[in-house]
């Protein structure tokens, strides 16, 4: 817990801290998810690798190297995972009910970065979203408005507003 602490004192600092990626860190438990939906639909390709590394850099404040890094850890990590629970339970943890929706948001961000829902990703969404506490109104409010807004343009606030006290 005192190394998530310290890790995001020195985010919010803009010290470029060693970047280690616990199976306990938040960005870890998000990027896996990420991964996992954009490959849901077979490989991921270059949109959606894309925005995935957006996504990172701007809500992780990551360079390139750490964020190939942390794609490389999630993917590992998704790998050797069974189910969805052990990083759900880091990001109920971490974040409040504003960070998990901002999740769901950057969920579907990834969802529509190839221009195509498929079934199986709205499936993986929703089960994400019922293991985060989500409702199903909020997910499809989310689901809407990511489809409307113009790429690379998050609705959530600044990402350390959502880590609990």
């Amino acid at each position: 817990m005192f190394d998530r602490l310290k890790t995001f004192m020195a985010e919010l600092a803009g010290t470029p801290a060693a970047r280690e990626f616990g199976e306990d860190d938040y960005r870890l438990a998000t990027v896996a998810l990420l991964v996992h939906l954009a490959k849901a639909d077979g490989p991921s390709d270059a949109p959606e690798r894309r925005r995935l590394t957006e996504i990172i850099e701007k809500n992780f404040g990551l360079d390139p190297v750490e964020t190939e890094r942390l794609i490389q850890s999630a993917e590992a990590s998704d790998k050797e995972a069974v189910d969805f629970y052990h990083f759900t339970r880091v990001l109920c943890r971490t974040f409040d009910q504003a960070g998990r929706l901002r999740i769901i948001e950057m969920m579907w961000e990834i969802a529509f970065a190839d221009g195509v829902i498929h079934e199986v990703e709205e499936n993986i969404v929703a089960r994400i979203a019922e293991l985060l506490g989500v409702s199903a109104h909020d997910r499809v409010t989310l689901r809407h408005r990511v489809a409307v807004q113009p790429v690379g343009t998050p609705f959530g606030g600044p990402w350390a507003a959502a880590v609990k006290e």
